[in-house]
């Protein structure tokens, strides 16, 4: 997971972000001096720099799906990932690309976050190793070194994955990597990293020629949780709970936009990079392929959630000793 754990000083970011926000959060649903209706403002911070998982809203935005739902949308790369979520609850975005994981930890430090959709309903983030005769399951990691971006949270995963597969997580062996973990794993400094995605770091090992073998976590114990969530502040969905409504449609239907134009969908995508974080076409090629079955509700709408998986999540994060306090699971999201 891309985030770390909440602490006091990392709310320190917030005002230079917040600054270079603006007013983006405030509301415009006014008449001009023509009398017509002005659009609805959102301001939506990704949770990351734009990349493939994000398609879908660019296609939305070029199709014309927001203006059509009477939203002026404004998408913004944080300066930080972990601003994103924090700056919903301080009022200074409406909505935010996060984690599910990560709403139920903050909720817990009563930090008033509510998710109002599931985009990636399975886990991305998995334990990944050099292809390797060695290593047929995650039990097969015991007295290797397993690489982590010093987050807890993925070593209660592991942990998690190797019990499960019959294995004693008190020997595994971890080493804090930081966000280096491409390097850690392809120079052999660990035998394993968690904090990857099957998106991203595991195509981009596997175009340096190295073969990846990824183990879900939902196959090893762990719930199969919603990788990542649209949030909004519980003051939000107050005041714009109607306007987030319309994203959320709009959005629908870029993503089905994305999915039965994918080339079209991505090259959107591609004309909106970040300059300080340019894309790999091809790799982001493969990461749609990858993600839209993973983003597929089925016969439900797009971003729907359960009880039942959110009841999952926060008992096992309970568990596991991750919460601060209980968190009850149908205050954490809603389906609008």
């Amino acid at each position: 997971m891309k985030f770390k754990i909440w602490n006091s000083k990392s709310w320190l970011s917030i005002a230079l972000v917040a600054v270079l926000l603006g007013t983006a959060g405030c509301s415009s649903d006014k008449k001009s001096e023509s009398g017509e209706t002005k659009p609805t403002e959102l301001t939506v911070l990704l949770d990351w720099y734009p990349n493939a998982v994000h398609t879908f809203m660019y296609a939305a935005e070029e199709q014309g799906f927001y203006e059509k739902a009477g939203l002026k949308v404004k998408l913004v790369t944080p300066a930080d990932t972990n601003d994103a979520l924090k700056l919903v609850a301080t009022g200074k975005a409406d909505l935010a690309l996060s984690y599910q994981m990560q709403v139920a930890i903050a909720r817990a430090e009563e930090i008033p976050v509510v998710s109002v959709g599931a985009i990636v309903r399975h886990p991305l983030n998995q334990l990944m190793v050099l292809d390797s005769a060695e290593v047929k399951s995650p039990k097969d990691l015991i007295g290797s070194k397993i690489g982590y971006p010093s987050i807890p949270l993925d070593q209660a995963i592991v942990n998690t994955m190797v019990k499960a597969d019959g294995g004693d997580p008190s020997k595994l062996n971890y080493t804090d990597v930081s966000w280096d973990l491409i390097p850690a794993m392809t120079t052999k400094r660990v035998d394993a990293i968690i904090g990857g995605y099957i998106n991203h770091e595991k195509l981009l090992i596997e175009k340096d020629g190295e073969k990846v073998t990824a183990f879900d976590p939902a196959k090893y114990g762990v719930p199969d949780y919603y990788e990542l969530v649209l949030t909004a502040s519980e003051d939000g969905l107050k005041d714009k709970g109607d306007a987030i409504k319309k994203f959320i449609e709009a959005s629908a239907e870029g993503q089905a936009y994305t999915k039965s134009h994918p080339e079209e969908a991505l090259k959107l995508l591609l004309d909106k990079q970040n300059s300080e974080f340019p894309l790999d076409a091809e790799i982001e090629k493969n990461s749609l392929n990858i993600l839209l079955p993973l983003m597929d509700a089925g016969n439900e709408a797009f971003g729907s959630q359960s009880e039942s998986t959110w009841s999952t999540v926060i008992d096992w994060l309970k568990e596991h000793g991750q919460l601060t306090k209980d968190v009850k699971p149908e205050e954490a999201f809603r389906n609008l």
